[in-house]
């Protein structure tokens, strides 16, 4: 699966600074990893790259670690793994639908 960047604005001294990277969830670290390469293409080091969220599985961990090394995952949850959809099973659902509070449609 290709991941499609929108849209980026980030400080002009971004590679200066800490970042800190906030995803609610972390599955096959695709959308992950795609952020991460921006923060890398505007030169942040990455050992300054925290990726934080609140629940994640080893899939999405091994593929992070594995692509860099040297960021850092703070997590408050480690599922068992992916269901045949790529969901984090057994998960939370569909974080954005429960966070606004629509039902996906």
């Amino acid at each position: 699966m290709a991941y499609s960047l929108y849209y980026v604005k980030l400080p002009q001294d971004i590679a200066s600074r800490y970042c800190l990277l906030l995803d609610p969830m972390l599955a096959t670290g695709g959308s992950a990893s795609k952020a991460i390469e921006v923060l890398l293409e505007h030169g942040v080091a990455e050992e300054r790259i925290l990726f934080l969220n609140l629940i994640t599985c080893p899939e999405g961990i091994d593929r992070l670690v594995s692509k860099f090394p040297k960021i850092r995952i703070v997590t408050a949850e480690v599922d068992p793994g992916l269901d045949e959809d790529k969901y984090i099973s057994p998960g939370l659902g569909d974080f954005g639908c429960r966070y606004f509070g629509t039902n996906g449609e």
